[in-house]
């Protein structure tokens, strides 16, 4: 398969030319730009609102006046993650695609189809002429991947919509009715650094080529996360020589499975071989521990350059608390319905030095708000007994399922019509912007699904093309049978 190939050939036009428009999470202005002038020059009612969220309005085609408006919704930002070895300015530089057998994949960074194909599929139907369907209004908000702020920032009555189709899901064939609800924990060590300690030497220890991935949808898949794996290092060889730490980076995004990290530390220089010998037994039973999911995991330790180091017993308590942070899953759902599916996680996402700090951040999320509250404040109370100061967003809802869902029947009913097999019916454990709908419209019909994407929000992101057309009909399909106005 090549480009040339790709179907329905509208969307993936539409995807190329979205991908060389760079909108990053919270710098989407060019993005913001592009939809208000791609409405305006067709004609289309466009309405951009005070947070940067882009509404477009299509009438209906003939016969179909009278059908209920359905909403068609994206966000229009990107997880923007690259190869640590590669050159890549997301602010200027086009993303980079190329077909893999029936694979659409980017040539060392996110591909953007989180959520650009959601938009393409929106930008198709309001620039065709040929399809039959009643009043659409095709929203993208802005920053859904660092804080849902665009879906946080809409006014109610932006929309007017009864019908929400989120075109944010990555398994074709599952259409999901619920998503969790999730939370940001912010943690800050300050301090003054002291100089170099006489008698120690400085080492480097770093992880790289760690599969990451997206801390909702990926956090039951056993990856490694390489804050935790530098954090248990560094614990072992605190524990048994002390340890001067000098910087810990690792991570970059609160939404991601940080894939590659790194630590640069003093031990006493008599104890400089013990410790290689340990980092080699470490590394050895680590890939050994992660042999399913991590197959390109690479290790390095090297001797480093002195410099000033955080004072011991600030660095002690870092240590030990990263140490002891939950990471990955804490309680799966009790609904025997459900049991497969996580209840309540953690992701301790980011670890940055400066000069004077170091900067902790982690995220929680469950489909049951009071565990929310309940992960969020243990994660919390750890970091406070560790000397930190801690702050918490105030996250966004989980999305609850509706057993009365007009839409979630047409969506299931026209999917089985179409390809003679069942979709699945399911809750996702990521968050998606329909809790916060759920909160302003209260009274509106959503389910969300979208095409097969792998790899979300890492370099690996890719997009299973034959899916897109099975999607692109689906929702045709719903469009043409919605419901007339009651």
């Amino acid at each position: 398969m090549n480009k040339s190939d790709l179907k329905p050939a509208c969307v993936f036009e539409h995807f190329a030319k979205i991908n060389q428009i760079p909108r990053p999470s919270k710098r989407e202005e060019k993005m913001i730009a592009y939809l208000k002038e791609f409405g305006e020059s067709r004609g289309l009612e466009t309405i951009v609102d005070a947070t940067g969220n882009v509404l477009i309005r299509k009438g209906a085609t003939s016969g179909y006046e009278n059908k209920d408006t359905v909403i068609l919704q994206s966000h229009m930002d990107m997880v923007c993650e690259k190869l640590v070895d590669i050159e890549f300015d997301f602010d200027n530089d086009p993303i980079q695609t190329y077909v893999d057998g029936e694979w659409l994949c980017a040539k060392g960074t996110t591909l953007g189809a989180d959520d650009g194909i959601g938009c393409a599929i929106e930008l198709a139907i309001l620039d065709s002429n040929d399809l039959e369907h009643g009043p659409i209004e095709c929203v993208f908000t802005r920053d859904e991947e660092t804080g849902l702020t665009g879906a946080e920032g809409m006014e109610p009555g932006f929309m007017t919509g009864n019908m929400l189709i989120n075109l944010d899901s990555e398994d074709e064939g599952q259409i999901f009715i619920s998503c969790a609800g999730g939370r940001t924990t912010f943690a800050k060590f300050a301090f003054n650094r002291e100089k170099a300690p006489a008698d120690h030497f400085f080492m480097s220890a770093s992880i790289k080529g760690l599969v990451g991935g997206h801390s909702g949808d990926d956090i039951n898949k056993k990856r490694a996360n390489a804050i935790k794996i530098l954090a248990r290092f560094l614990y072992i060889v605190q524990e048994k020589f002390g340890v001067r730490l000098a910087k810990f980076n690792a991570g970059k995004l609160h939404n991601a499975i940080p894939r590659d990290g790194k630590v640069v530390f003093a031990v006493p220089a008599q104890a400089k071989e013990e410790v290689r010998a340990a980092w080699n037994v470490f590394t050895t039973n680590i890939e050994e521990e992660f042999h399913v999911t991590e197959h390109s995991m690479q290790f390095a330790m090297e001797s480093a350059d002195a410099e000033p180091v955080i004072p011991v017993e600030k660095s002690t308590k870092i240590i030990q608390a990263l140490q002891a942070i939950d990471n990955g899953i804490f309680a799966m759902c009790q609904d025997e319905a459900l049991a497969w599916m996580v209840e309540t996680s953690s992701n301790v996402a980011s670890v940055e030095t400066t000069d004077n700090a170091i900067s902790v951040v982690a995220s929680q999320r469950s489909n049951v708000m009071s565990a929310l509250d309940n992960q969020a404040f243990t994660i919390k109370a750890l970091f406070q007994l560790a000397g930190a100061e801690v702050t918490q967003g105030d996250g966004y809802p989980a999305w609850k399922m509706n057993p009365d869902s007009k839409l979630t029947a047409l969506a299931v009913e026209t999917y089985r019509k179409l390809f003679n097999k069942e979709p699945k019916v399911l809750g996702i454990h990521a968050g998606l912007e329909c809790g916060l709908f759920s909160e302003k419209y209260p009274n509106l019909d959503m389910v969300s699904f979208g095409p097969t994407l792998r790899g979300v929000h890492s370099p690996d992101e890719r997009l299973h093309i034959p899916t897109v057309e099975m999607v692109w009909n689906h929702l045709l399909e719903i469009l043409k049978n919605v419901p007339v106005k009651e």
